[in-house]
């Protein structure tokens, strides 16, 4: 009887510490599990209650409950992974779909809030004095240092007509200035495209500024325009894109690429899929150099990689941002987002794109704080010499 008891004794010492150490609770058997899992809610209840009947000033019930997500989120130390409100799911959805209402401008992340990588012409952002590079620390008077893009841009948008304060900085300045903006229905110009001359060649430069639903559309658009109007070569300008939808980038490398792989993408729980061109790519005798810098994230990265991997175009610029996680987007059942990182990207020479971004093959600087643009003709130089 003795050594039956210490057993069951050893037995269950087994468990507590196999679950201590790691066991997850849906690896146990139905009764331990709802003990547990009954044992946690229970707890959570009593830390809720407590701060409710006890904290020194009335709490919202639904603001705990959205940290406690949040919070369970950010102890996965990515920072590409996030839950997000009902709110900020708007504002995600706002930021993919190609118009919003904001102040007009594309921002990325920095440690001191969000770095300015373009204002859009005749938006709210540029009649307000705010330009490229420009950091922004505050909105409404609220820090936003070490939030999430997607929280801090969620900040600033809002219904149009309505006026938001942002604190701004310009790098190199010494003071902060606060600048009162007012919100307005803002159509992202997701393309822009032109022909220029340069010894006796047409060359053609399109822009694009993101990768949101419809992108790819766009952009054809500009491009055979511009191969109308004579362009003998193409500038695919990928700066300050800090990407979008990864069916876009897809698109938007078939544009260059007739056929085969574009990218993979594999996850620890993931099955490999590689995703191909999609095929009516323009004359591959045209030649192309995509133009990147620090702010070309993501999609922007994968059609760079993709381009570059199957020779089809040459990189001018500077190191990529790097980020080459894959997330997706799970609707919750309160509205909200869980935003989560599920898998790496794979180029088609089979490397992924690390945290120290894409390196370029011809190296171009432009500097913020002047009006030429010091990178572009640098670019048309390396197709001049295709031509």
């Amino acid at each position: 009887m003795r050594n039956a008891s210490v057993v069951i004794a050893c037995a269950l010492l087994a468990l507590v510490a196999g679950i201590y150490l790691g066991g997850h609770p849906s690896t146990l058997p139905g009764p331990v599990r709802d003990a547990f899992v009954e044992e946690d809610r229970a707890l959570r209840s009593e830390v809720v209650e407590t701060i409710q009947d006890n904290f020194y000033k009335p709490v919202d019930q639904s603001n705990l409950d959205d940290a406690s997500l949040k919070g369970i989120v950010d102890s996965l130390e990515d920072p590409y992974s996030h839950y997000l409100t009902p709110n900020e799911a708007k504002a995600f959805q706002e930021s993919v779909s190609g118009e919003f209402e904001g102040v007009g401008m594309s921002v990325e992340k920095d440690n001191r809030g969000l770095r300015v990588l373009n204002v859009f012409d005749g938006s709210p952002a540029k009649a307000a004095g705010i330009r490229k590079q420009d950091l922004i620390l505050s909105v409404n008077g609220r820090s936003i240092a070490r939030l999430s893009s997607d929280l801090a841009t969620g900040r600033i948008k809002g219904p149009a007509g309505t006026k938001v304060e942002l604190e701004v900085f310009t790098p190199g300045g010494s003071d902060t200035r606060t600048v009162s903006v007012k919100r307005e229905r803002i159509e992202v110009p997701v393309a822009t495209g032109r022909v220029v001359e340069r010894e006796g060649h047409k060359i053609g430069v399109v822009g694009l500024l993101g990768f949101s639903s419809g992108a790819h559309g766009v952009l054809r658009r500009q491009v055979d325009k511009m191969l109308g109007e004579g362009a003998q070569a193409l500038v695919l300008d990928l700066r300050g894109n800090g990407g979008g939808l990864l069916s876009e980038a897809v698109l938007v490398s078939s544009t260059f690429v007739e056929d085969g792989k574009i990218v993979s993408v594999r996850g620890r729980s993931r099955p490999e899929r590689v995703e191909d061109a999609e095929g009516d790519a323009i004359d591959e005798d045209i030649p192309v150099v995509v133009l990147v810098d620090g702010g070309s994230a993501s999609a922007s990265e994968i059609v760079t990689g993709a381009l570059r991997d199957r020779g089809r175009a040459t990189v001018v610029g500077t190191n990529t941002f790097g980020k080459g996680l894959v997330q997706e987007v799970e609707p919750l059942s309160n509205g909200g987002y869980l935003d989560l990182t599920v898998a790496n990207y794979y180029l088609p020479g089979g490397k992924t794109i690390s945290s120290r971004g894409l390196k370029p093959q011809v190296k171009a600087v432009d500097k913020p704080r002047t009006k030429r643009d010091e990178a572009l003709p640098v670019a048309l130089d390396v197709l001049l010499d295709k031509l």
